[in-house]
């Protein structure tokens, strides 16, 4: 592997330590205060400055990121609320919503609350408050590299109502400041099933800055609401009272990888030191078509949100109205992937 700037065999390494977790590694813990009482918590340290915490309590999504242990990811007000609070009538997840990295939206709803089929959907559905089953957390020699990995099941479901089910795979390697994830959606039910996915993922201060640039996939823009424009949807700005949300619809080309890119030339250090950083991600666009760009400097509220999806955020009502939504058949699966590069 490739660590502070050298290789280094397993052998190597290991006469260096007493304990592997010295350097990086899996680390679990329980939340014990407050609405974080009884939440479940796994860090992954690669070593080489990217940390970030992975919540099994809350779908296997992703909490702080920090690189050098400084973050690069935004936190709700409300922190890592355990799910026994999640109000999942119209707006109710944003009382529990926790930021972080990444929350991911669906299974059968993304996006505003709806009725569909008779059925009420709330915003952004069920996923991110449901924990994990089997979940295994372990770090693993593949020969010279030291890998990371987390496993887990989450399954939406209800008697009359469908049953989805994710399998998530984490992984990280030790020395790389890089994420890949790997879902695999699959209809467990007997009946066809509506499905959605959108991964919310929440960029903050101080990767975000004034002077931070955005660069996204080629392609076309659109304003979510008919009367706003486009100045600016590719800036960022300081913190602003009052601001109101914007959201924009990237319309991919068949050409273009999908990558969005953010760029802070003065990312804070220790001793008082700043470095270039860049946040890549990219994703498999195959299955996650669409890109959903939330644009929210407001004070407290000081966030991008970048979300590939294979949907708009309208809700499941008018995903069938448009003839987007995805409809499962029993035994059918969906695969998701996507990475993210700190560097």
């Amino acid at each position: 592997m490739h660590l502070y700037g050298r290789q280094w065999t397993r052998r190597e390494l290991s006469a260096h330590v007493g304990r592997l977790e010295q350097i990086g590694g899996i680390r679990r813990y329980l939340g014990d205060e407050g609405p974080e009482r009884g939440m479940e918590f796994i860090q992954v340290r690669t070593g080489a400055g990217l940390t970030y915490t992975v919540t099994p309590t809350k779908g296997l999504d992703f909490s702080l990121a920090e690189y050098g242990g400084v973050p690069i990811s935004w936190q709700s007000a409300g922190g890592d609320v355990h799910p026994m609070y999640y109000e999942p009538e119209g707006a109710g997840w944003l009382r529990t919503a926790s930021g972080g990295l990444m929350m991911t939206c669906g299974l059968m709803n993304a996006g505003s609350p709806s009725v569909y089929e008779g059925k009420s959907y709330g915003l952004h559905g069920r996923v991110h408050h449901l924990p994990a089953r089997q979940v295994c957390a372990e770090g693993v020699w593949q020969g010279d590299e030291y890998e990371m990995v987390i496993r887990g099941t989450v399954e939406e479901t209800a008697l009359f109502g469908g049953h989805l089910r994710m399998h998530r795979e984490i992984r990280s390697r030790l020395g790389e400041n890089k994420i890949t994830v790997t879902d695999l959606v699959e209809n467990a039910g007997s009946d066809p099933a509506p499905h959605m996915m959108l991964y919310h993922f929440n960029f903050g201060y101080p990767l975000l800055s004034p002077e931070s640039t955005i660069q996204f996939p080629a392609g076309s823009v659109t304003p979510r609401e008919a009367a706003a424009d486009l100045v600016g949807y590719d800036k960022w700005q300081e913190p602003e009272a009052g601001f109101q949300e914007r959201v924009y619809y990237h319309g991919l080309e068949p050409a273009a990888k999908a990558e969005v890119r953010l760029f802070q030339p003065n990312f804070p250090q220790a001793g008082n030191r700043t470095v270039p950083l860049t946040a890549a991600l990219s994703w498999s666009k195959d299955t996650l078509p669409h890109l959903v760009q939330w644009k929210m400097a407001g004070a407290g509220s000081y966030v991008l949100g970048i979300e590939p999806s294979n949907g708009l955020v309208g809700g499941i009502a008018e995903e069938a109205q448009q003839r987007r939504l995805l409809i499962l058949q029993q035994g059918q699966s969906v695969r998701y992937n996507w990475e993210l590069n700190i560097g």
